[in-house]
């Protein structure tokens, strides 16, 4: 009997197994990794120092997987465009927005687990199931390695998912549009460089975008503009503006 067999019919996790089978399409080596990539910080407990056993580590992980296969395929399917427009790419296609939809679109919110007593609408669309995306290829990371997790994301998100020249000629600055909802509705739009949460070593820009004094978004990103977008996107996500 196979590992496979007797994980997807006898073991005790095998319903889960299933699904995850259903919806990703493999069975996992180590399940406790997609749990973990699918347990909001809500439901989650301390384990050590603060750190509690939610997808947030896993999510910080698989950002940064997501972006190098997504780096890579671009700088090879535009081998004469610049610096500038294959980041602006690389945001489009990484966006919470679309990360959002491709989670809900492979069932990702079958598994989500969460505290609805503290999880508002709002954050439940805005950013949960992206969240959950990120974590997800982390723990596929984590659990078969870089190729592989590579191959599942090309040939089973970007190329039955993602249409990358449709994006190409998507408008998407939503700073500008943030800035112009701001001026529009008559309230002061600002964006902070906030320390990171690991610390001075890190490369990593944090930027909050708060409307009106309060925080709407906060980005992260190894560039300064990059990160300055991503907030702006989280805020029209939370102030609903797309």
């Amino acid at each position: 009997m196979s590992l496979q067999i007797y994980k997807l019919y006898f073991s005790r996790n095998r319903a889960y197994y299933k699904k995850l089978k259903n919806i990703l399409g493999f069975v996992p080596g180590n399940v406790k990794l997609y749990q973990m990539a699918f347990r909001h910080k809500s439901v989650a407990v301390p384990i050590k120092e603060g750190v509690k056993n939610s997808n947030e580590r896993l999510e910080f992980l698989g950002d940064a997987v997501l972006g190098s296969v997504i780096a890579e395929l671009l700088f090879k399917l535009y081998p004469y465009k610049g610096e500038g427009f294959l980041t602006e790419m690389r945001s489009k296609i990484v966006s919470r927005a679309n990360l959002n939809q491709l989670s809900r679109k492979l069932g990702f919110d079958q598994l989500i687990q969460y505290d609805s007593r503290m999880i508002s609408y709002t954050t439940k669309q805005g950013s949960l199931l992206g969240d959950a995306f990120e974590a997800v290829v982390g723990a596929i990371y984590l659990d078969k390695g870089y190729q592989f997790t590579k191959e599942f994301l090309l040939t089973r998100i970007i190329d039955p998912h993602v249409d990358i020249e449709t994006l190409e000629v998507t408008e998407s600055n939503f700073k500008s549009r943030l800035i112009e909802w701001c001026q529009q509705e008559g309230k002061e739009v600002v964006f902070n460089l906030i320390e990171n949460p690991e610390g001075e070593s890190s490369k990593m820009f944090s930027i909050e975008v708060a409307v009106a004094g309060e925080v709407c978004g906060i980005g992260r990103d190894f560039n300064k503009k990059s990160a300055e977008k991503l907030a702006a996107e989280k805020a029209c996500e939370f102030l609903k503006i797309i």
